[in-house]
């Protein structure tokens, strides 16, 4: 038998019959839900990160929870990996198919099974778009709070993996804080249901973000908050990203948590302005968005203590939207920063990495150096209160070499990240993409237990596998390659 081996891998894989494969997978599912073609599966060759692309095997788009467990018992018994997919928006290259196997879209399990307002609770299916929830939950004076910049299209099966946050993370957390139970499968095709608050260690934190690589989740549990009544929105305008950056720490050292804290800076700026018109001030090396809300009494002291931070750090301008509706442009500029940077480049690489709020203006300093450096412009528009940097790196990948030295710029953020205290990811998760720099952020006794942790879940190795956890020659070649 012949083996087809992933170079992410120390062990290959037995190479299953494509067509053995595909038959299986028609007694399981209604043909039109198993694509086997190149035409057809051309759609799924990457996730949000486009320069990753591989063909997978086979693609499979199960409608029920029983179809896709019948699909990872039949992966397990045919040694068969199995890559999970949701709405494709991810940045990390985590949705990347196998070129030997299944990848499994669950974008069908789209329903919500049941809204518990009472107990503010909501059960979904994985596929289910996050802002969905909020949408059906209104009525009820209800939302969801983590909000990824891409909910109108993400799944909250897609946020679990990866651990999404968003523009309110800061006041009300990550996934990981707004799940209350998940349902998965395991690799063998067993269900388990994991809860927070059992007793023993806490498994559900583990899976949350652990990208597909011990199970498939096929039903959430959110928690739901009830809709404040009061919110404010505040616009400072900074003339130096070191102002802006000082600001951000001292609105923290206030003792104030706003619900949103995000900055953009002069390129970020401009884009998104030319784009949707928000009425930023073009003239701002820096903006930064700060929302408050809570009940009239609590905000009325943020908001006034805010500003009071706010002028002391040298702003130019601070603004309060007047109404929901200003309120809303502010936003809506924020939200479309990423794809106002088309109209300035045809590719843009989007890097994740997180770091301590005192360090943002010294980073973000070092990312404009490596961008003379490269050559190559960067935007920043990012979740300034918790750290979570997502620097823009233009380029244009028609040019011979582009991609290749943007994935080099990224590198050496990442790397800088790390040095300063932080991490390499706050929401994108690991993937593919930062595979290399999880051999700088952690030491081989780390590593060796994250594969301990992946062997007792899933022991033939078969779900996304060459993802996240790099191999042992893997970590050698890339410190080899930075030390020298």
């Amino acid at each position: 038998m012949k083996e087809a081996h992933d170079p992410h891998r120390d062990d290959p894989l037995p190479e299953v019959n494509p067509n053995q494969l595909v038959a299986e997978l028609r007694t399981l599912l209604p043909a039109e839900s198993v694509l086997a073609g190149r035409e057809q599966q051309k759609p799924f060759e990457c996730d949000g990160l486009s320069s990753y692309t591989v063909l997978p095997l086979v693609t499979v788009l199960p409608a029920t929870v029983r179809e896709v467990q019948g699909v990872i018992r039949l992966c397990r018994r045919l040694e068969v990996p199995v890559v999970c997919r949701g709405a494709g928006t991810g940045l990390s290259a985590g949705a990347l198919p196998c070129a030997h196997g299944v990848l499994l879209v669950l974008s069908k399990l789209d329903r919500i099974l049941d809204i518990d307002a009472d107990n503010l609770r909501a059960i979904v299916q994985p596929g289910v778009r996050n802002l969905a929830i909020s949408e059906a939950v209104e009525k009820f004076g209800l939302y969801y709070a983590p909000d990824p910049s891409s909910q109108i299209a993400c799944s909250i099966g897609g946020n679990v993996a990866e651990n999404a946050g968003g523009v309110h993370c800061l006041k009300y957390g990550l996934t990981v804080h707004n799940v209350l139970a998940l349902k998965i499968l395991t690799a063998e095709g067993e269900f388990l249901e994991l809860e927070a608050d059992s007793a023993g260690p806490d498994l559900l934190a583990l899976l949350i973000g652990s990208e597909g690589m011990l199970g498939v989740v096929v039903e959430i549990t959110v928690k739901l908050l009830v809709s404040p009544p009061q919110v404010e929105t505040l616009l400072a305008a900074f003339a130096t990203v070191r102002q802006a950056s000082q600001a951000v720490a001292g609105v923290i050292a206030a003792g104030v948590i706003p619900a949103a804290l995000e900055m953009m800076d002069k390129l970020a700026v401009t884009a998104a302005e030319d784009y949707v018109g928000a009425g930023y001030p073009r003239d701002a090396e820096a903006i930064l968005l700060l929302e408050l809300d809570g009940c009239a009494s609590e905000v009325a002291a943020q908001l006034q203590s805010c500003q009071q931070v706010l002028h002391a750090a040298g702003a130019t301008l601070v603004q309060q939207a007047q109404d929901s509706a200003q309120r809303e442009l502010f936003w809506k500029g924020r939200k479309n920063a990423f794809p106002a940077m088309g109209r300035l480049y045809p590719d843009y690489y989007c890097m994740d990495g997180t770091i301590p709020r005192a360090a943002i203006a010294e980073v973000l300093e070092y990312i404009s150096q490596r961008s003379q450096h490269y050559q190559m412009p960067v935007a920043n528009v990012f979740h300034a209160g918790d750290g979570n940097l997502h620097p823009l790196i233009l380029f244009d990948a028609n040019q011979a070499g582009a991609l290749a030295q943007a994935e080099l710029f990224g590198a050496d953020i990442l790397e800088k990240c790390i040095a300063v205290g932080g991490t390499i990811t706050g929401e994108h998760g690991v993937g593919r993409e930062k595979i290399n720099q999880m051999a700088s952020q952690f030491n081989d006794a780390e590593l060796e237990q994250f594969r301990r942790l992946k062997q007792a879940f899933d022991p033939a190795g078969l779900l996304n596998p060459g993802k996240v956890i790099p191999t042992l020659k893997r970590c050698q070649e890339y410190r080899a390659i930075r030390n020298e």
